[in-house]
């Protein structure tokens, strides 16, 4: 037989058999199903006392069914129940499902620019934190580690909030093809590093990378500090460890200090205690959105020369009610961006 109702919540005066169905697209709410039964009152949960009453077609007056749904009487009709164990019905797939990946990074080899230490370590350990991290020397040798397969992913930075735009990466992004599938926002906290015993005033050089040197300016021309630069960071700690130079330090985070036995003499040494970098998280496949939270998406395309041009672009968002969180420009060098398509060729526009 079949049964005739609307999707609401049901509910019968001696229920036998219970099952609760939470995604009929109410909140709250459960069905009941009385096998024993024909009639089924229809209520909702916080609404008034009224019932509604629906009846079954193949209903039969003074028809009797057996615990099993099927009916005494002439034995022809059989009524099919509910599954009783949802959890033994197969569920719906989800992102996490359609990743190779779990989500704390194990089994995941995630290249970083720079040596065991460096603040994009920490975001890679941010990210996965059960990850296999694979230090690169420069930033595009990450990219292409990825495109070959030597690693599964890339965390590189792109903006900090104090230094701005790391305009490399937004040109390695045009020139590799690779998706970004994930940002990671990292507090950075600049420590000033030095051989076990020394004191902050025998320091009189400092090392790191040029960005952590310039985050630093003030506090270091305070200190009377000459700054001198290096690949990065944690490349700098190892320099001053393995230097064994007593007025020698470093600007680097306070895991490197861990990692190279160094002492910390002072910490958050920036000139804006706000110091936060975003990091990219490349991978060789594109990411598959999900309904479970807003997803951030990147564009980049090129104008035709004329007035109002970037106006017009911008308008289409706007109309549409799309928020813009940053805009770059970026020079063509003399030649037009290409439109790649799969065959990795396509027409100049």
């Amino acid at each position: 037989m079949a049964l005739k109702c609307v999707p609401i919540f049901f509910c019968s005066q001696k229920p036998q058999s219970l099952l609760e169905i939470p995604a009929l697209g109410y909140s709250r709410g459960r069905i009941v199903l009385d096998l024993r039964t024909i009639r089924l009152e229809c209520c909702a949960l916080g609404a008034s006392a009224q019932s509604a009453i629906c009846l079954v077609e193949d209903e039969k007056p003074g028809a009797k069914t057996s615990p099993t749904g099927k009916i005494d009487n002439d034995g022809n009709t059989i009524s099919r129940g509910f599954h009783k164990d949802l959890n033994l019905l197969p569920k719906p797939l989800s992102k996490t499902d359609l990743s190779p990946f779990p989500d704390d990074g194990s089994n995941v080899r995630v290249a970083f620019q720079g040596i065991s230490g460096a603040y994009g370590e920490d975001a890679a350990l941010k990210a996965y934190p059960n990850c296999e991290t694979v230090p690169c020397d420069q930033f595009e040798a990450a990219f292409n580690a990825v495109e070959l397969w030597l690693v599964d992913k890339a965390v590189l930075p792109i903006e900090n909030s104090v230094g701005g735009s790391l305009h490399r990466n937004y040109d390695l992004l045009l020139r590799h093809r690779l998706h970004i599938v994930r940002e990671v926002l990292l507090v950075v906290n600049h420590c000033l590093l030095a051989l076990p015993g020394v004191e902050k005033q025998e320091v009189k050089r400092v090392l790191s990378h040029p960005q952590a040197l310039a985050q630093c300016e003030m506090a270091l021309a305070k200190m009377g500090i000459v700054r001198v630069s290096a690949d990065d960071s944690a490349g700098a700690a190892k320099i001053v460890a393995s230097s064994g130079r007593r007025d020698m330090g470093a600007i680097a985070s306070a895991r490197a200090a861990a990692l190279y036995g160094l002492d910390i003499l002072a910490e958050k040494v920036q000139d804006e205690d706000d110091n936060v970098t975003r990091y990219l998280v490349l991978t060789r496949e594109p990411i598959i959105p999900g309904t479970d939270r807003l997803y951030k998406t990147s564009i980049v395309f090129t104008l035709e020369e004329g007035p109002g041009m970037l106006f017009k672009a911008l308008a289409v968002f706007s109309l549409r009610g799309i928020n813009l969180s940053k805009i770059e420009s970026r020079p063509q060098k003399g030649r037009p961006l290409r439109v790649v398509d799969d065959s990795n060729k396509g027409s100049a526009k």
